[in-house]
């Protein structure tokens, strides 16, 4: 899938972020909250038993499969922007590498004023406003 790579399910760490299947049919990033890892039995192998969080919409799930098994991995691009203006429910800002314009959905909990910085996050196409300063 654009947008991912592959690692087996042994190398991932607390902290690092998976993009999981949804039942609808797309992906979606998820961050790791915790992981156990079973003991081999005599007829099977290791079972991992990932907790995970949205990073969208901050619902928590799990994943359970084996050690060797494959998982995709986003790939997320972080940045920072000056915020232009507001457009309904939307923050239009202007990238401050790229000097793109960027449409990143409106976050209630966060100060956001016109000509301020914000920090952003993009996983799977989907952006997020992730810091206000």
């Amino acid at each position: 899938m654009p947008g991912t790579t592959r690692a087996e399910i042994r190398t991932l760490k607390v902290g690092r972020y998976v993009a999981v299947e949804e039942p609808n049919g797309s992906m979606s990033a998820f961050k790791i909250l915790s992981m156990t890892k079973s003991k081999p039995g005599k007829h099977g192998s290791a079972k991992a038993r990932i907790e995970l969080e949205d990073i969208f919409t901050r619902q928590k799930r799990s994943h359970v499969g084996t050690v060797t098994d494959t998982i995709n991995i986003p790939i997320i691009e972080k940045g920072s922007a000056i915020v232009t203006h507001f457009e309904g429910e939307w923050v239009k800002a202007v990238d401050n590498k790229t000097y793109q314009e960027l449409t990143l959905p409106k976050d209630d909990s966060m100060n956001i004023d016109s000509g301020g910085e914000i920090q952003w996050m993009e996983a799977l196409g989907r952006y997020k406003i992730t810091r206000d300063h």
